[in-house]
């Protein structure tokens, strides 16, 4: 088994491991070099959960689903996207934010914040349906017991008896860190977090398993000795970029800057700060 298991985030579904390895492996070793550690390829599975998400009707098909406005109904999906909205416009000063009328929870609303966010930095050349199948995919990993078991059981299948690092972006972190809750005896010894949603009340850290304890702190995961979590100012999938006060001073957070791409996963990978909270796991092999 491998040293490290990665976990991709949404937007993966016609993807699979051996493409995720290909654009992961050079990234994460990037970083690594930059921290003066190396890796083989054979050291670093994928777990690949993506294609749980992938329409059975569209097998043959690279698109994503057509939805549409009305589609966005559910209240993970509405909560999303309009958190979504006020982090970007709170980054990108030429973006018009919401305000009270405009969050009325409306298919006239959720358009607004669609087209808001199709005009952001963060959001720029990302299809309307593309958008709200990303939201789709949130909602379906904490309200389909199907999907997040598979995710789950994906990584518990990567993870050997040599895995000491576990590192996930995205949703992949939560998938990450519920898959090490899971797991107390795994050997894992440090959680890398990229772009990590985790720290959202509510729509995700309010829907974790296992829940927060009696004092409304998040659990530690697993037996792992360490948790290091790298964020960008301007992700705004990672609303909450301190995640100290919802799981304790345990946790490291690194602030990266990953340009305009703010969330993309190997821009986080190449970064010295990924290189060296991979790199110190190694010393403990």
């Amino acid at each position: 088994m491998a040293l490290v298991v990665g976990v991709h985030g949404i937007g993966n579904e016609y993807r699979g491991e051996a493409v995720m390895h290909s654009n992961w492996f050079p990234a994460m070793l990037d970083g690594l070099r930059r921290a003066g550690a190396g890796l083989e390829p054979a050291d670093l599975i994928c777990a690949f959960y993506g294609d749980v998400f992938r329409p059975a009707s569209r097998t043959l098909s690279s698109e994503v689903p057509w939805y549409e406005v009305d589609d966005v109904r559910d209240e993970i999906e509405l909560g999303l996207l309009e958190t979504w909205w006020e982090h970007a416009a709170r980054h990108d000063t030429a973006l018009v934010g919401p305000d009270e009328r405009t969050l009325a929870r409306t298919p006239r609303s959720v358009q607004r914040a669609l087209d808001a966010l199709s005009n952001s930095k963060f959001f720029a050349g990302i299809a309307e349906r593309a958008m709200i199948f990303s939201l789709k995919q949130v909602r379906n990993y904490f309200t389909d017991e199907h999907v997040r078991k598979a995710a789950i059981e994906r990584v518990a299948d990567a993870v050997g008896t040599d895995t000491r690092v576990l590192v996930g972006h995205s949703l992949g972190s939560v998938v990450a860190y519920e898959a090490l809750c899971a797991h107390p005896e795994w050997p894992v010894h440090t959680l890398v977090t990229l772009g990590s949603p985790l720290g959202i009340r509510n729509l995700v850290f309010d829907r974790l398993r296992p829940p927060a304890d009696e004092h409304g702190l998040g659990r530690w995961p697993g037996a792992a000795a360490g948790w290091a979590n790298i964020v960008d100012d301007g992700d705004i999938v990672a609303l909450r970029k301190d995640l100290r006060p919802l799981f304790g001073d345990r946790v490291s957070t690194t602030v990266v800057h990953c340009g305009a791409r703010a969330h993309d996963a190997t821009r986080y990978l190449t970064s010295e700060a990924t290189g060296r909270a991979i790199a110190a796991a190694f010393r403990h092999v």
